[in-house]
């Protein structure tokens, strides 16, 4: 991973010692999507071994008895309610690929900003299941986001190339979460990919 110290498990430790995030994660800017989309390896996906939704641990608990989908719904929503169990019983969310608003947690899917799939063929594949864990899990980037359920099913494991939020006001967010996560995470592109990065972030 670039710019860190951190091992994956400290990740893990830190978020578990955490209490519940209030904020979704601001990308970094333009300029550093820019500054670090060049630095990003480019070349051919690979599917070798093939993937495995399996591979990649969901949920971890965060704090008491809330898991990353509850933590997350918390956080993306306002005057959210939970039970014992840390379950969104009510509360009001927007979804920000479509500015959908429901009060049904039901309605939300908690998107992977770079899907799963997208992290594998890129470079997960190598990683250890503890590290692809903490990569499913990540709260600190912001790769995690409560989302319409069903236009996240649409997205499915599409890269940049191919999907990008309807919302148009939000593309620019979406594009910049993307660059950064697979900076950090020390992922590859391939050269679709980084022709439409790049016209996104031109006209950002």
């Amino acid at each position: 991973m670039h710019a860190t110290s951190l091992t994956f498990f400290a990740i893990v430790s830190a978020a578990l010692a955490s209490p519940l995030p209030r904020a979704l994660p601001t990308p970094v800017s333009t300029a550093t999507a820019k500054t670090y989309l060049s630095q990003l390896t480019v070349t051919v996906d690979s599917n070798v071994p093939a993937y495995a939704r399996s591979a990649f641990k969901t949920w971890d608990i965060i704090s008491g008895n809330c898991d990353t989908r509850e933590t997350v719904l918390i956080r993306d929503g306002t005057n959210v309610v939970t039970n014992n169990a840390c379950t969104a019983t009510s509360g009001n969310w927007v979804s920000p690929y479509d500015g959908v608003p429901t009060t049904l947690a039901s309605d939300l899917d908690i998107d992977h900003v770079v899907p799963l799939k997208e992290a594998w063929i890129s470079g997960a594949r190598d990683w250890t299941d503890a590290q692809r864990e903490a990569f499913t899990n990540d709260l600190t980037r912001p790769q995690l986001v409560a989302v319409t359920d069903n236009l996240n099913q649409s997205k499915g494991d599409r890269d940049v190339a191919k999907w990008v939020p309807p919302l148009a006001s939000f593309v620019c967010t979406y594009v910049r979460a993307w660059v950064q996560v697979k900076y950090y995470y020390s992922l590859t592109i391939d050269s679709a990919e980084k022709t439409a990065l790049t016209n996104y972030l031109n006209n950002c």
